[in-house]
């Protein structure tokens, strides 16, 4: 019997049950639907201490953190556009990555990873989606060909019948439902 897919997903802000901690639950959830094991890192869970490459030691949530991302078959991310480009918080976090900077699989290789940018108007959607992409790739990962977009003006998450949040829904599950196509078809290789 094969291990189900490990899809890691991070994101969302300090604020418990931010927009874009809701849309990174509804990408997890579906591809928990889909067979696989998640694992949320978001708000507080990612409040980490400044990355420092100096330093060695490591907190068990920087700890967590690091051993989860080296297991993922498949990572799903999600931010609020601060000021055209991602929060400082998954920044940081993303920043921890360094520490599988000589593992066997480098980074993120031989991982997708799914975007999913929330922001109070369109105009810097664009950007931080572009972004992410562009760190996705120099970690050496695969950024999955659809990144969702949220207009959180438009869309809520709260009122699920309303056509904004299926729209939103339909987005972050698409995100994940190509994070779980790639591990699959890597995993077969």
């Amino acid at each position: 019997m094969t291990q189900p897919l490990r899809i890691v997903g991070l994101g969302g802000t300090l604020h418990d049950g931010s927009s874009s901690e809701k849309a990174l639950k509804v990408a997890l959830a579906h591809a928990a639907s889909l067979g696989c094991e998640t694992q949320l890192f978001a708000g507080p869970n990612l409040n980490l201490a400044l990355y420092d490459p100096r330093r060695t030691e490591r907190s068990p949530a920087e700890a967590a953190l690091i051993a989860a991302l080296r297991r993922a078959d498949g990572v799903i991310w999600s931010t609020p556009s601060y000021h055209g480009s991602i929060s400082g918080m998954l920044k940081n976090a993303i920043d921890y990555i360094e520490d599988m900077n000589k593992d066997e699989r480098v980074y993120l290789s031989g991982r997708a990873v799914g975007c999913i940018v929330c922001a109070y108007g369109s105009q810097a959607m664009g950007t931080t989606l572009s972004c992410m992409r562009d760190i996705v790739h120099t970690l050496r990962g695969w950024p999955t060909p659809f990144g969702a977009t949220l207009n959180v003006l438009q869309t809520s998450f709260e009122d699920p019948s309303s056509t904004g949040a299926q729209e939103a829904m339909q987005a972050c599950q698409t995100v994940a439902a190509e994070v779980v196509q790639f591990a699959k078809a890597f995993r077969q290789t």
